[in-house]
């Protein structure tokens, strides 16, 4: 038995550190954790040694029988054989509040946190170790090298950020990249006025082409040159001005003026 490299599996193999990953988790007796991409339970079991009730996700059928077998004696551990980014969270996850602590497969780690987030599931914090790429990417800002669409989006929806740093070597096999902890807690509300929808569709464009200007964002979404640059400054934002300097609320404020432009 191997890990596949195509399913970006990574399994855990130090004892400690999944010790202090469920620590970082505050994970308690009683509560609901859900672990995605179990692997051969590395984690599940120090979760499960909290007393806490665990539903642990694995896709590969591979892995089914040995992880069976290393957490059969625990009671609080249900064991889901699906893969994450289809499952219905709406329906997995109804009737009760959770907690969510995992080592993601590096290929779905970034649509997966994000698709979750943008659902508003019954989550209250995610800790997750991540391909650092994907971790510093998620929780950047504008000053950050990392900075992206993807920032923006988990903004929207959570307070991120990475609590350390994870050597390669405690990974079997070893990857050819080092791997974050990862610290989401998702918001009550978002932080700025403006729809997911509206913010979004400026966000997404603004990026798509990175090294062209808003005014050029502005441009492909419809709007004609000199209402672009009319709505950037009114936005507060100069006219020559480029998505990676945009913080989240500056993207709103550009979002607000877009849909008043669009609906006139």
């Amino acid at each position: 038995m191997r890990p596949r490299r195509r399913l970006g599996q990574h399994f855990l193999a130090d004892p400690n550190l999944a010790r202090r990953i469920v620590e970082f988790s505050g994970v308690g007796p009683g509560e609901n954790v859900l672990e995605i991409g179990a692997g051969l339970g590395s984690l599940t079991i120090p979760l499960a040694e909290t007393g806490a009730r665990v539903l642990a996700v694995e896709l590969d059928a591979r892995l089914l029988p040995a992880f069976q077998e290393a957490v059969g004696g625990y009671e609080n551990v249900t064991i889901l054989a699906a893969d994450a980014l289809l499952v219905e969270w709406e329906e997995v996850l109804a009737g009760g509040k959770w907690k969510m602590a995992s080592n993601l497969p590096y290929n779905v780690a970034a649509p997966l946190v994000i698709g979750m987030l943008e659902r508003g599931l019954p989550i209250d914090s995610y800790l997750a170790m991540v391909q650092r790429e994907v971790g510093e990417r998620l929780s950047a800002g504008p000053d950050d090298k990392a900075y992206g669409a993807a920032s923006v989006h988990v903004s929207y929806w959570a307070e991120a950020k990475v609590l350390r740093r994870v050597p390669r070597t405690v990974f079997w096999p070893e990857p050819r990249v080092d791997s974050v902890l990862l610290r989401l807690e998702p918001r009550a509300e978002p932080p700025v006025g403006v729809g997911a929808e509206s913010l979004f569709r400026v966000v997404d464009e603004g990026f798509r082409q990175r090294r062209k200007t808003m005014k050029n964002a502005l441009r492909r979404l419809g709007l004609e040159p000199s209402k672009a640059s009319e709505i950037l400054v009114s936005a507060g934002v100069p006219a020559d001005v480029r998505a990676e300097d945009l913080g989240l609320e500056d993207f709103a404020r550009v979002a607000e003026y877009v849909d008043e432009a669009v609906g006139d």
